[in-house]
Order: C-alpha cells, then sequence, then structure tokens
C-alpha cells in the first residue's frame, strides 16, 4: 500500500506533483492548516505531513497522529512544531534549511541599497508629484566598509556579493576560520573592531542568550559617527528603542529591518522615522526560495518513506533502525561532548579531532561526527541539527578529523573530542555506563567521572586546600543544590578542576560570588539537553 502524505498548507503545485510521480497518495488541503480541529481529527490517516508555517503541529495533533512516520516543513523555521513530543511519539522532524539563503542575503543587499540612497522616502515623495531632488541625498556603497556580524550561510554569501560591489568587508564570527575569511576575500576582526570600522553593519546570526540585543545603546556609541545598520536576521539582535534614539540624535544615519522584536510588528520605536526602511519579514519571499523550499520537503518526505533515507532532521541522525537501537546512547554521548567543548571555546574553531575508541570505534562514525559537530555548533546556532552541522562546519573551513583504534583502557569504549584553535587545543572524553547513561570521564587530560546534567558548573583552579568549602559554601548562601559534585586534579599543587551537576540554572549573582572570591581561574556554567 503506498503511502499518503497529507500538505496542509499552501505549498508550490511542483511539490504535489514531485509525491505523485514517486507513487506517493497525496492529499493537497492547503487551508486544513487552519483548522486545527479538522486536522486532528483526520491526520491518525496519514504516514507524512508537509507544512509551511499556518499548521501547528501542536501536543494534541501528535496524539492523534496515530500513524504519523514524519513531518516535513518547507523551511527552516519549526517553531510550529513540537519537537520533543514528536520525538517521543517516534515521529521525525525535518526543514530545509538551505532553501533560502540567496533570497535571503539578496535581500540584505537591497535593503543597505534602500538606505543608502534613501529609495524608498524619494519613490513616495516622487508618486505625491514632488520633485525632490536636492532633499535626497545618498551615499555610494564603492570603497565603503562592510561589517557582517555572522559569515555563516547567509552572512557569506552577503560578504561575497559585498565584495563584489567593490566594499571592504570585516566580519566577526567566532567560527569563522582564516581559510574561510580568505576564501570569502573578507578581514576577520573582533566585535569591538567592527564597530569601530564600519560604514554600514549587517547582521546575520541567530538569537541566542548570547546575541540578544548585540546591537545596544553601547555598542552604538562604539560605532562610527553616520553609520547604516541593517537587520535581515532575526528580531531581538538589536534594541530597537536604543537604536531609535541613535537614529534621532543623527549618531546613526540610518537603517534598515525586515525583522522586529515583535512579530507582527504593529508598533516599534523604528516605525515613521524618515531615515529607516521596513519591510515585513520579507528575507525569504520570492517565488524561487517558495519554490525550492517545497520541492526540497517533497523529496526528503518522499526519500523516508520510500527507502528510509533521513535528511535534515533535527531530531534524529542518519542512522538506520538497527543502528540506532545500539547506537542512541553514544549518540548522545556525543552530542554532549560536543556541547561541552562548544560551551567552553570562544575562539574561531580550525579542526575538530574525535578518536573512538573500543566498541565506539565499531559503529557508524559518520553519525557520531554528525552529533559531536552538531554540539559544537549549538552554541552559535541552536537550529543546527546533525544532518546540517558538518555541512556549516566545512562552509567555514572547520576541518573534521576522525581516529580509530583498539579497547585500550578499563572502559569497553569512549570518545575523545579535541578542538583546535589559532589559541590553543581542549580536549573532552566520556563513555556510556551499562546503563545507557552517558558520563564525562577525561576533561584537558584530567580523569573525572561526572554525570551529564542539564545544569553544571565547571571551574578551575591551583590544587590548594579549601576549593570544596568555598564551592560547596558559596553555592549554599546562593540557595543552590548540588546534586553530583567531580574533582580532578593533574598533580598535587597542580590545575585541578571541579564538575558540578546542579539542580537549576545559575544566575549571574552566583557566578559573580565565586569569581569574587578570588581563588578560580575560570567559572562557567554549562547546560545540556538530556531529554
Amino acid at each position: 500500500m503506498a503511502p499518503k502524505v497529507l500538505i496542509s498548507d499552501k505549498l508550490s503545485p511542483a511539490a504535489v506533483q514531485i509525491f505523485k510521480d514517486r507513487g506517493i497518495d497525496v492529499d493537497f488541503q492547503p487551508d486544513l492548516g487552519k483548522d486545527k480541529d479538522k486536522l486532528a481529527e483526520i491526520i491518525g490517516n496519514y504516514d507524512g505531513l508537509a507544512i509551511r508555517s499556518a499548521t501547528k503541529v501542536t501536543e494534541k495533533i501528535i496524539e492523534a497522529a496515530t500513524n504519523l512516520k514524519v513531518v516535513g516543513r518547507a523551511g527552516i523555521g519549526v517553531d510550529n512544531v513540537d519537537i520533543p513530543n514528536a520525538s517521543k511519539k517516534g515521529i521525525i522532524v525535518m526543514n530545509t534549511p538551505f532553501g533560502n539563503m540567496i533570497t535571503t542575503a539578496e535581500h540584505a543587499i537591497a535593503m543597505m541599497f534602500a538606505v543608502a540612497r534613501q529609495i524608498p522616502e524619494a519613490s513616495a515623495s516622487t508618486h505625491a508629484g514632488k520633485w525632490e531632488k536636492s532633499k535626497f541625498m545618498g551615499v555610494e556603497l564603492t570603497g565603503k566598509t562592510l561589517g557582517v556580524i555572522g559569515a555563516g550561510n547567509i552572512g557569506g554569501i552577503v560578504c561575497q556579493r559585498a565584495v563584489g560591489l567593490k566594499m571592504k568587508v570585516v566580519a566577526y564570527d567566532p567560527f569563522l576560520s582564516d581559510e574561510r575569511a580568505t576564501e570569502l576575500g573578507v578581514t576577520k576582526v573582533e566585535l569591538d573592531e567592527l564597530f569601530a570600522r564600519a560604514d554600514f553593519i549587517t547582521l546575520h546570526v541567530p538569537l541566542t542568550d548570547s546575541t540578544r540585543n548585540v546591537i545596544s545603546a553601547e555598542a552604538i556609541a562604539k560605532m562610527k559617527d553616520g553609520v547604516r545598520i541593517i537587520n535581515c536576521a532575526r528580531g531581538g539582535l538589536v534594541d530597537e528603542a536604543a537604536l531609535a534614539e541613535a537614529l534621532k540624535s543623527g549618531k546613526v544615519a540610518g537603517a534598515a529591518f525586515d525583522v522586529f522584536e515583535t512579530e507582527p510588528a504593529k508598533d516599534s520605536p523604528l516605525f515613521n522615522l524618515p531615515n529607516v526602511v521596513c519591510t515585513p519579514h520579507l528575507g525569504a519571499s520570492t517565488t524561487e526560495a517558495q519554490e525550492n523550499v517545497a520541492l526540497q520537503v517533497a523529496e526528503q518526505i518522499s526519500d523516508y518513506l520510500l527507502t528510509g533515507a533521513v535528511t535534515n532532521a533535527l531530531n534524529m541522525p542518519s542512522v538506520t533502525a538497527e543502528e540506532a537501537k545500539v547506537m542512541g546512547p553514544w549518540i548522545k554521548l556525543a552530542g554532549h561532548l560536543g556541547n561541552f567543548i562548544g560551551q567552553m571555546t570562544d575562539e574561531p574553531i580550525k579542526a575538530i579531532n574525535v578518536l573512538y575508541d573500543g566498541v565506539a570505534s565499531t559503529m557508524n562514525l559518520k553519525a557520531l561526527d554528525c552529533g559531536v559537530v552538531a554540539g559544537i555548533m549549538k552554541k552559535a546556532n541552536p537550529d543546527v541539527n546533525m544532518v546540517s552541522a558538518p555541512v556549516i562546519a566545512k562552509e567555514r573551513g572547520v576541518k573534521i578529523s576522525t581516529t580509530t583504534q583498539d579497547q585500550s583502557g578499563a572502559f569497553e569504549g569512549y570518545i575523545k573530542v579535541t578542538v583546535v584553535t589559532e589559541k590553543k587545543e581542549r580536549s573532552v572524553a566520556g563513555t556510556v555506563f551499562s546503563d545507557g547513561k552517558p558520563r564525562f570521564i577525561q576533561i584537558k587530560g584530567i580523569n573525572v567521572d561526572a554525570e551529564v546534567g542539564e545544569h553544571m558548573l565547571y571551574t578551575t583552579n591551583e590544587d590548594v586546600p579549601g576549593i570544596i568549602g568555598t564551592l560547596g559554601g558559596t553555592l549554599g548562601d546562593h540557595g543552590v543544590n548540588i546534586a553530583n559534585f567531580t574533582l580532578g586534579r593533574s598533580n598535587s599543587g597542580g590545575e585541578a578542576i571541579a564538575l558540578l551537576y546542579v539542580d537549576d540554572a545559575l544566575s549571574t549573582d552566583v557566578l559573580k560570588a565565586l569569581e569574587a572570591t578570588g581563588k578560580f581561574k575560570q567559572v562557567k556554567p554549562l547546560t545540556f539537553d538530556i531529554a
């Protein structure tokens, strides 16, 4: 019997045809996604669901989806899919992360031209029958310095286009290697230097705790007078109120925004300012981009339902059903090791080296590699998955190598991850115990035995008396409960580390209190997805 797929949003007719051509029974109901009750009523009849943003795949829908095997989102954002519950139900969630890169990059370039030449305002004036030629004095892009914050998929394309426009391009991206910067034709700089040098600044990073309000009042104060700022990435990257004040004062000469902190944006401090260009989140809105993502999601869903091949999955690696039974805990371990070292590394990563020992060396190393790299990249890009992570790493010039060896120690097998930056190497190793739980067994060459927890604290210090008391006392004074406490040291009197599993996320006050003791070289909060 042929698999059945429901398309509940408006997708290109070409996507419908792909399903038909590949022998899949497709039901095209483009307005059904808006009727959640009707969707819940019929979803149990389908093996696959193809959606855009209108359909909300909620816990209720997933509960009713008794036969559903895969959800495919035509586009990158999956905020409308309850991924944790889909994972528990065994439903694969896919997206199409690379279908609209060109379109979004081109929109950023278009917005840069628009704000440089005041095109929207000049157009409105001319339509009104005015001829205010002297009012709209613009600036050239040629010879100007463009600061690109985030030189990944979309940012990299913007860099290349800007170089073609004869702009000087400086880029800030913690994962941008020297080799990739050279390939793009840009100069890699730190953020403060970018602020100081750029005539135009464009943002191409995801919204995370570390990137929220990356353009703040403090950041704007470091910029050139007359800078112009473009945001076609995510709302929340720019403090809109602070930018509005800088626009009014003339510190910032203009801004072009396609995204806003609250969307749909009915009101914003940037609205109705004469030197601001606004569009309603049009970055991916071209016929080509919509066609691309629709065709991609149809191919991906078809491949999975007909052959079992998994592409761009957000909640599982590319492994067979037989492998998944054995590899599940090891894939989790790979992700935790990558996540640990990713959170510890702030400099651009040049290389990732993975050692597989014993039983780990006999598994699907490609899937394990993907888990490691996705864990490392997750700090900079929370949307990364096990399929897209290696592609992103390759585009950024990160070299990935693997080594295998026979069982060499007390453990049946283990994985050791080492990242190489310009300044240093960092390594962490882990294994899976007989209970199926991942454990950290070595950090920076120091042996430990640490359970992986959702909220953890990592510290380094000289091996001197009183550290345990200081840690326990300070955390206790701030109401922090310790679930697990692991210590290790290189040698007596040498470097020592502590890794604590705590019940709740650590506040800034707790971290500052630990630093204020003067006993720690490093105090680092860590978070892990242990679901």
